[in-house]
């Protein structure tokens, strides 16, 4: 199959994944309100979604450096029925336990799923590998188009459970995506031979883990997207609560996150090219420009207006600084390192999408709406840091004699 094709799928796989996560955006932390025995733990289970990935993301990388992408992929979508399954006969039965036992298997969903944008790089060479990510990303336009409302038009499906329906759309779109998968032909794993004394780029011997995750690039790399993932979570898990605190609908909740969905994967139909001509540094920087912008807009007032713009531009913000952290993982890593190293990159950005989202809550009903989005500042302080850093590095290499 050629890469083109696999990118068409990896982008349809997107499509079904993010249609999935955006019902759970939607609609987690309101669930998890109505079953919860205290407030304090309603984004909970949204918490346990990032535990699951955690626990997920390294093992299935190393899983699919020795068998391939496919077979990891395929766990995740497993895992997706399984847990939008589990989800929706929680709320039939009303169980809190059970709801967050399905958002867990949710996780595992997730961390099999990030990958797909790190799988488009494996085809393509260096200089288009943003535009691959990118490519693959945008599906999530198509999931923004159809996922908030496929979410409201549920709800109601099953009598006297309001949601459990959604999450049965979870399930198929996730049986869907196993089918799907079948489609894909990656290329064959790399097998780590230290016979192989040729000199092609798969059979350099791999590094110490230690000496690679120490770059400059892959801790920029982390620190890009993870804390744009992490600012993402802290924010939007809590935004459909904070729109019900202050008058607002569900519906206004379910309109608010496509717009921030279509900011997330809008961009991603240039911000490729823009990591490939100018750098992911500086357009990493542009990212957390856009991310300060959205943050003032939400702490400075509740109303619709307020909630739309600045999610939208919370999703511009992440587009810009995630395609460009995962460039940057891509670049930071040998053939034969990739399974190693994608897990722990990974695994960076699940920690810090955990923590956002355990925080997310206790913030919001301790200290309110305007603290949850000054709480991400000082995140975006550091990655900037950051990244001039890394660019300054990279200055100095290329200005280095050979």
């Amino acid at each position: 199959m050629s890469p083109r094709r696999n990118l068409i799928v990896l982008f349809a796989c997107q499509a079904l994944y993010w249609g999935a996560v955006i019902i759970g955006i939607t609609l987690s932390a309101v669930v998890g309100s109505s079953l919860a025995p205290e407030p304090l733990f309603a984004t909970l289970p949204a918490a346990l979604l990032t535990v699951g990935a955690i626990f997920t993301t390294t093992p299935v990388s190393l899983m699919m450096q020795r068998y391939g992408r496919r077979a990891g992929f395929r766990v995740g979508t497993v895992a997706g029925i399984a847990g939008g399954a589990l989800c929706a006969a929680s709320i039939v039965t009303g169980s809190f336990i059970g709801f967050c036992v399905g958002n867990l298997a949710l996780g595992i969903y997730q961390a099999c799923a990030n990958y797909y944008r790190l799988a488009a790089t494996d085809s393509v060479p260096p200089e288009r590998s943003g535009r691959a990510v990118a490519w693959v990303m945008a599906g999530g336009v198509v999931a923004a188009l159809v996922g908030p409302t496929l979410s409201i038009w549920t709800k109601d499906v099953i009598a006297n459970a309001t949601y459990a329906g959604s999450y049965v759309v979870v399930a198929a779109l996730s049986l869907i995506a196993t089918w799907l998968i079948g489609q894909f032909c990656p290329p064959e794993p790399e097998e780590q031979d230290d016979s192989d004394k040729s000199d092609t780029p798969a059979s350099i011997p791999a590094r110490r883990l230690s000496q690679i995750i120490s770059q400059p690039i892959f801790i920029a790399a982390v620190a890009n997207a993870g804390v744009s993932h992490g600012v993402m979570i802290l924010v939007m898990t809590t935004t459909p609560l904070a729109m019900l605190a202050h008058q607002l609908t569900m519906s206004n909740a379910a309109i608010v996150i496509q717009w921030h969905v279509l900011g997330m994967f809008l961009p991603a139909f240039f911000s490729g090219k823009l990591v490939d001509k100018f750098g992911a540094g500086l357009v990493s920087l542009v990212g957390a420009i856009v991310f300060a912008v959205s943050i003032t807009l939400a702490a400075s007032g509740t109303a619709l207006s307020n909630f739309w713009v600045s999610s939208m531009l919370l999703g511009v913000g992440w587009n810009l600084m995630y395609v460009a952290g995962t460039t940057l993982i891509a670049r930071s890593h040998r053939p034969a390192e990739r399974g190693r190293v994608q897990g722990v990159a990974e695994l960076g950005i699940a920690m810090i999408a955990a923590v956002s989202a355990f925080s997310s809550g206790a913030l919001l009903t301790y200290f309110g709406w305007r603290a949850v989005n000054v709480g991400a500042t000082p995140l975006l302080i550091i990655v900037v840091l950051v990244t001039l850093w890394f660019m300054h590095t990279e200055r100095q290499a290329q200005a280095s004699p050979a």
